[in-house]
């Protein structure tokens, strides 16, 4: 007949009943042959579960399990934090990617002693699987190409070679149109695995077929020897445009004048030139583009009786008037399209006290980090004292019209 298993409670109840029978003058051989177990079974017994009661022996039944959970809990942790340790880093987006690392992980791991840890001894599949979030009919099955696939790529590549602006969503359509039937995520899979993408956009850029450039030709030597000037447009809160006449010394990176206004033409040119023209003298030449505020009868022949010289750039080339296009381009990323001006009163005040701080604090990588004219800022005084301790300084503020 099999042994029967004793539970440990029923253990704890033939012990006690032996401590009875050996206190009433029995022999232990003869109390242990009463329970009906070998006096070898009876001290193996008496050594796991002598003094204990039967409320003491759930308890320790308890713990035992606790801590074999425990146990396997840590043995999980730490095989888990070594496979993904061994996984390549990033992450595993694609079936195959998570398959061969699974493979790589478990044929590394193989073998790892895990004695002090638990009773693991290596990486299941099942349990790298759950790991790295790959499920197990995925791992098992054994990949297939499909038979068109080289024929669909080929596809693929030739039209996005031929249409180079269309995305994949385009592709897939005209695939579509020529007989294949694909889907989106397929055309897209192939699409990144191939690496291909949409250029980003480009703005045009005419061929000047010249060696040299405007501003090489004419380059600006010295102060007062080169201005540019030209149209930046804007608008206010209630959708209205306006535009800004922009003067620029070449030479120092100086603003010399910004006039605004809801239209300009070639009268507000001449206008802006001849105070400027009046306060600072009168520039060798003056640059500017094609535009027909520019190249107006009139606006030229006020700039030669006054002895200056026009220098436009070649037409469709906005790179030949590089510095006037360099500070338009500061003015609308530092101050216009952070801006909302609601009436064209503020714009205009908004907009000189940019020009201002511009010309006298903001510092020119090009100037070396320094501002076009530190030389302009002053302290208006009556008395000709001293500026008070941390005073703000001002520039002088030139007559606009």
């Amino acid at each position: 007949m099999p042994h029967k298993k004793h539970k440990p409670e029923e253990i704890v109840v033939k012990l006690r009943q032996v401590d009875v029978l050996v206190s009433q003058g029995r022999t232990a051989s003869e109390a242990v042959r009463t329970i009906g177990v070998t006096q070898f079974t009876y001290y193996r017994w008496r050594k796991e579960f002598g003094g204990l009661k039967t409320n003491q022996v759930k308890r320790l039944k308890e713990l035992e399990k606790e801590n074999e959970r425990l146990r396997k809990a840590v043995s999980d942790l730490t095989l888990e934090k070594l496979i993904l340790k061994e996984a390549a880093f990033g992450k595993l987006l694609s079936p195959a990617r998570r398959r061969a690392c699974i493979d790589h992980v478990r044929q590394k791991l193989r073998g790892e002693p895990w004695s002090a840890i638990g009773p693991r001894t290596m990486a299941s599949e099942r349990f790298a699987c759950r790991v790295l979030g790959q499920h197990r009919s995925t791992q098992r099955k054994t990949p297939r190409g499909r038979a068109d696939e080289d024929a669909l790529t080929a596809n693929i590549i030739a039209l996005a070679g031929q249409f180079g602006r269309y995305g994949y969503r385009r592709i897939t359509a005209l695939l579509r149109e020529a007989g294949w039937a694909v889907n989106v995520k397929r055309v897209e899979r192939i699409w990144r695995r191939e690496g291909l993408k949409v250029p980003q956009k480009q703005p045009k850029k005419g061929r000047l077929w010249l060696g040299d450039g405007s501003c090489i030709r004419l380059r600006p030597e010295r102060p007062n020897r080169v201005w540019s000037y030209d149209f930046v447009e804007s608008r206010t809160h209630d959708g209205r445009k306006f535009r800004m006449l922009n003067v620029v010394d070449e030479f120092t990176r100086e603003c010399l004048a910004i006039r605004i206004d809801r239209k300009l033409n070639s009268t507000a040119v001449i206008d802006v030139l001849t105070d400027l023209f009046i306060l600072r003298g009168v520039p060798s030449h003056v640059r500017s583009d094609n535009g027909p505020e520019f190249i107006a009868k009139a606006v030229r022949g006020w700039i030669d009786a006054v002895g200056a010289k026009t220098a436009f750039i070649e037409p469709g080339s906005p790179w030949e008037n590089g510095y006037c296009e360099s500070f338009n381009s500061k003015l609308r990323d530092e101050l216009l399209d952070g801006e909302i001006f609601y009436s064209l009163s503020e714009a205009r005040v908004v907009i000189e006290a940019w020009r201002v701080h511009y010309n006298t604090a903001r510092p020119h990588s090009s100037l070396g980090y320094r501002p076009p004219v530190p030389a302009a800022v002053q302290w208006p005084s009556n008395e000709g004292g001293s500026p008070p301790p941390n005073a703000p300084r001002v520039a002088p503020r030139p007559v606009m019209h």
